[in-house]
């Protein structure tokens, strides 16, 4: 199925909500779980999830849900996470990826590293400038989908994922600078480097004051 097909799916109003709910919770999600918190019949919600599988737009697998393991533990129950396959829809087409992964190898080749950190916290600024709300949903509207875990923001989506995989060095400096650029009127707070597998390196922390 291709990337058209695939968003054309969460047009259902259900299915959307299935699919915002597993993305949002960042492990692996059960049938029964996410029916209850969207409100749909189990049957209804494992009809829709497998359809979202068949899309890859999530991924399926097989697993305990409780603590007990071996006989009598029960059977293992299908579970639901995002899939990593990205999806991108553009009418008519249209091919930044190729451009962006050029532009990136050029700044290494030049060793503009400092150059593009600098553009990329001026890029935060600006974004910054332009927001009416809270950094939360300033960064949310970028795709970097926070949430909050021990006081600590994180980021469980790299908005740059295929650049960062191709040049991580350069790309993750610069995604730190753009959020360092984004905080700098910001009080309090600040971004640093804290990789986790599977979520963005960047994390926004409170500052320590001793």
């Amino acid at each position: 199925m291709d990337s058209d097909e695939a968003v054309a799916l969460l047009g259902d109003p259900v299915r959307r909500e299935l699919y915002r709910f597993v993305v949002g919770r960042g492990r692996a999600v059960g049938r029964a779980e996410a029916a209850e918190a969207t409100g749909v019949a189990r049957g209804l919600a494992a009809f829709h999830l497998d359809k979202l599988v068949d899309a890859g737009l999530l991924t399926a697998e097989f697993k305990r849900l409780g603590e007990r393991t071996g006989p009598g533990s029960g059977r293992p129950a299908k579970v639901y996470r995002r899939s990593g396959t990205e999806h991108l829809v553009s009418l008519p087409p249209r091919d930044y990826r190729t451009v962006a992964l050029i532009l990136a190898e050029v700044v290494d080749l030049l060793g503009g590293d400092e150059l593009a950190e600098e553009a990329a916290r001026r890029a935060g600024r600006k974004l910054a400038a332009g927001a009416s709300g809270p950094v939360r949903e300033t960064l949310a509207r970028q795709g970097y989908e926070p949430y909050e875990e021990d006081g600590v923001l994180r980021l469980r989506n790299c908005p740059f994922h295929v650049l960062a995989g191709e040049h991580p060095l350069l790309v993750c400096s610069m995604n730190l600078s753009l959020c360092q650029g984004l905080l700098d009127g910001a009080e309090g707070v600040t971004a640093r480097l804290d990789p986790r597998p599977g979520e963005c390196c960047v994390v926004i922390s409170k500052n320590n004051r001793n």
